[in-house]
């Protein structure tokens, strides 16, 4: 039988392709939800867009880095970015989004989380950032030590993970605490010991840009 075709979409193809994706995103959510899994976000030659009303976080190690993996055209890319690094970290009205192409409509498709927006904080521990933009309108960093060596300082820091290309002699800092307003960020990944999202919603959204994406 013939897909039903509306506007030029072919809506059970459209299905076949997205909804096992869909489905395996939405079974880790609810296990993330559930705080039953450790937590990794990554997406091959995208970045993903990350906005929080507040991040605070504790025992903070931020350094130089290179994230590499594949384009959209499969070629194998190498992306800087700055890792921050922390042992404990709260996310208040936490959304996370990133635009996927479907190359056979012409279009794009944008998949968005939320979670810790209704009066419970997200909760993450030894969470790692590999950022490559960052806004927030208040910074704020207690105890803050500038210039040391990546992976250095006490036992609470969390170290470069393992997979990781830091470099021994790159700069980088550490802070007892550190205080976010208003963040705004990019990022090639995401990955933590344990992640628990309060309030989690997902939804994936035809097109993209402002008003679909986090911002």
């Amino acid at each position: 039988m013939e897909s039903q075709v509306r506007g030029g979409t072919r809506w059970k193809r459209f299905a076949v392709v997205m909804v096992p994706s869909v489905a395996a995103t939405a079974a880790i959510g609810v296990a993330l939800a559930q705080g039953a899994l450790a937590a990794s976000f990554s997406v091959s030659g995208q970045e993903f867009k990350v906005k929080a009303g507040k991040l605070v976080g504790y025992d903070m190690n931020q350094y130089g880095s290179i994230d590499s993996g594949k384009s959209l055209k499969g070629e194998d890319e190498n992306h800087p970015v700055s890792v921050s690094a922390f042992r404990h970290a709260t996310i208040t009205d936490m959304c996370q989004s990133v635009v996927t192409p479907i190359p056979f409509l012409n279009k794009s498709v944008t998949l968005k989380l939320t979670a810790g927006d209704k009066g419970t904080d997200v909760v993450a521990d030894q969470i790692y950032i590999d950022v490559a933009q960052l806004d927030s309108t208040q910074a704020e960093f207690s105890n803050i030590n500038i210039g040391v060596a990546a992976g250095s300082g006490g036992d609470n820091i969390p170290k470069p993970k393992s997979d990781e290309r830091a470099s021994a002699f790159g700069f980088a800092q550490q802070a007892d605490k550190a205080v976010l307003s208003n963040v705004e960020q990019t990022a090639w990944a995401t990955t933590a010991g344990t992640f628990k999202l309060a309030n989690l919603h997902m939804g994936l959204t035809m097109g993209s840009g402002k008003g679909i994406e986090c911002y």
